[in-house]
C-alpha cells in the first residue's frame, strides 16, 4: 500500500473482444471506435489524476460505455430471442474487497450504477431481475423502459441469428452485421469493462454486458459473476474480461489471474498469458481481460483477433487499440 495519495494511478478499458474483421472496418467506423473508447478511458483518468477513486474512475468509464450505442451494454445492447434486453454488471472494490452485481436487468439505464449500489447500500453481493429492479426503485433510480435500449441495428442481428445466419453473435463497436464473424448464438465480445488504480493504492474492476445476441431469456454470463469477468483486490490486481461468458465462468477467469500473482507470484502479465493463452485456450474458450495490479502495471491480453481497448496512467502511457 502507497503513502496517502502518493502513488500512481492508471485505468484500462475495454468494449469486446472477438474475430473482428478488418475488411469491414471502414475509416469512419474504426475512428467512432476509438473516439468512444477515447472518452471512456480519459473520463475515468480525469477522476484519478485530480486525486479521486478507483471506484468511482470504473464507473464513470463504464456508465460511458453504456450509454454508446456503439458498445454491447446498456442503450444499444444485444437481444434476448424475445427481442429484449437482459443487462447484467458488476463492480468490486479491492479494498475490503467488497463487491455487487446485478443479473438479468431490464429497466435500469445503468446497470453498473446499480451494481454499485448493492455493493454499498445493502449486504448482498448480487441482485437479479424484479428483485434488482424493486431495490432500484427503492433507491431511487431512474427506471426507462425496456424499449430504451433497443435499436434498429441489434434487431436486424437478432432477426439474422434467428434465421440462422453466421453472423456477429455480440459484436463490438460501430460496426454492422458479419463484421465480427461467429457461430449466431456465440459469445459474448461486445462486453464492456474497466480496471483502476488509484493514489492510495487501491484497485476496482467493472464489467457490464448485454449478453449475446439470441440468447434465451434468464442467461447469464461471466461479466455479473465475481470471480468469473469481474475481480479486484488490493493484494493483487483488478481484472475485467470479455469472451465466451459460459467458459470463463467455468475457468474463474478473474480470480484464477488473482491466484496466481497472490499464490504463485507470478507477474500480471505471466499471470494473464497463462490464464488466457494457455488455460482458457485448451478449453475452446475465446476472449480477453484488462488488469491492473497494485505497482500500476496494466495488462491487456486476448486470445481472439482483436479486443477493443485502451490504457492510460501517470507514467505518460496512453493508448487505444483494437487489434
Amino acid at each position: 500500500m502507497h503513502a496517502e495519495g502518493a502513488g500512481p494511478v492508471a485505468i484500462a478499458i475495454h468494449g469486446g473482444a472477438g474475430v473482428i474483421d478488418r475488411a469491414h472496418m471502414t475509416p469512419a467506423r474504426e475512428a467512432s471506435c476509438r473516439a468512444g473508447l477515447s472518452a471512456a478511458l480519459d473520463a475515468g483518468f480525469s477522476i484519478l489524476a485530480r486525486g479521486g477513486s478507483s471506484l468511482d474512475a470504473v464507473t464513470a468509464a463504464v456508465r460511458l460505455l453504456e450509454d454508446d450505442p456503439q458498445f454491447n451494454a446498456g442503450f444499444g445492447a444485444v437481444l434476448s430471442h424475445d427481442s429484449s434486453a437482459e443487462l447484467d454488471a458488476a463492480i468490486m472494490d479491492g479494498s475490503g474487497p467488497r463487491a455487487g452485481s446485478v443479473a438479468g436487468i431490464r429497466h435500469v439505464k445503468n446497470p453498473i450504477e446499480l451494481a454499485r449500489l448493492v455493493m454499498e447500500q445493502s449486504p448482498h453481493v448480487m441482485l437479479i431481475g424484479d428483485g434488482a429492479e424493486e431495490f432500484a426503485l427503492e433507491r431511487g433510480v431512474v427506471l426507462v423502459p425496456n424499449s430504451y435500449f433497443v435499436t434498429e441495428r441489434r434487431l436486424r442481428e437478432l432477426h439474422s441469428a434467428i434465421a440462422g445466419a453466421d453472423v456477429e453473435s455480440d459484436p463490438g463497436p460501430g460496426m454492422d452485421v458479419g463484421v465480427i464473424v461467429g457461430q449466431a448464438s456465440g459469445h459474448d465480445s461486445g462486453t464492456v469493462g474497466a480496471v483502476a488504480l488509484d493514489r492510495n493504492g487501491n484497485v476496482a474492476a467493472a464489467t457490464s454486458t448485454g449478453g449475446m445476441t439470441n440468447k434465451r431469456r434468464g442467461r447469464v454470463g461471466d461479466s455479473p459473476i465475481i470471480g468469473a469477468g469481474t475481480y479486484a483486490n488490493n493484494e493483487t490486481c483488478a481484472v475485467s474480461a470479455t469472451g465466451s461468458g459460459e467458459y470463463f465462468i467455468r475457468s474463474v477467469v478473474a480470480h484464477d489471474i488473482h491466484a496466481l500473482v497472490q499464490y504463485k507470484h507470478l507477474s500480471l502479465e505471466a499471470a494473464v498469458h497463462e490464464v488466457i493463452q494457455l488455460k482458457l485456450g485448451r478449453l475452446g474458450g475465446e476472449g480477453g481481460v484488462i488488469a491492473v495490479d497494485c505497482a500500476g502495471n496494466i495488462v491487456m491480453d486476448f486470445n481472439s483477433q482483436g479486443m477493443f481497448r485502451g490504457a492510460r496512467d501517470s507514467r505518460g502511457r496512453r493508448e487505444v487499440a483494437i487489434y
